[in-house]
């Protein structure tokens, strides 16, 4: 139960994320907030560029690399609705390619596209926040979110070692550890003590 509800916990802090990464997007580039003359080309590519950042992070967020596997295994109710949350994804994909074809023409309806994709993809958001994570906690079965929370967590400390951070607590406990037991990678991370 409680690695359910840390797995949860985590999986509504990305949601929150993600949704305020949307929103931010959506009021920055909405086609009613440009007064006067509209946007230029450029601007239209700087719009498309952090909507296709907005998407990649919709797209790889912890929910669809280990929640939906799990749940596409639990049956048929919870097949259709990740099969409707697939569809709001591909008709999102859809706008963000109409809109990177309007930014390359340097046309306004870019704007509208972006308008659409973020839409659609706060509706899976909202969705997925109503719908599919209830599901989740009681279609899941224990072990499995287990599973999911060691993944998660592997995840992130990949997440961590590949940009090459290191959090603060390690480096108390590495602090710890004599020079000669740490891997390279650790060493180089250690602040720099006169």
């Amino acid at each position: 139960m409680l690695t359910s509800t840390y797995t949860l916990v985590a999986l509504s802090v990305e949601q929150a994320r993600a949704r305020i990464e949307v929103q931010a997007l959506l009021e920055r580039w909405r086609p009613c907030a440009w007064w006067g003359e509209p946007p230029a080309m450029r601007q239209y590519q700087q719009a498309c560029d952090a909507l296709r950042q907005v998407c990649e992070a919709c797209h790889w967020r912890k929910l669809d690399k280990f929640v939906l596997p799990a749940l596409r295994r639990c049956g048929e109710d919870a097949g259709r609705l990740v099969a409707e949350l697939d569809g709001l994804s591909r008709q999102a994909l859809d706008a963000r390619q109409a809109a990177q074809a309007a930014a390359v023409d340097g046309d306004p309806g870019c704007l509208a596209a972006l308008e659409r994709c973020c839409q659609l993809l706060l509706e899976r958001l909202e969705r997925e926040e109503r719908e599919l994570l209830p599901m989740a906690r009681t279609m899941i079965p224990g072990e499995a979110w287990f599973a999911i929370a060691n993944q998660m967590l592997a995840h992130d400390t990949h997440q961590s070692e590949s940009r090459g951070e290191t959090r603060g607590a390690d480096i108390g406990a590495m602090r710890a550890v004599p020079p000669s037991e740490l891997s390279p990678r650790q060493k180089h991370a250690l602040p720099l003590v006169n």
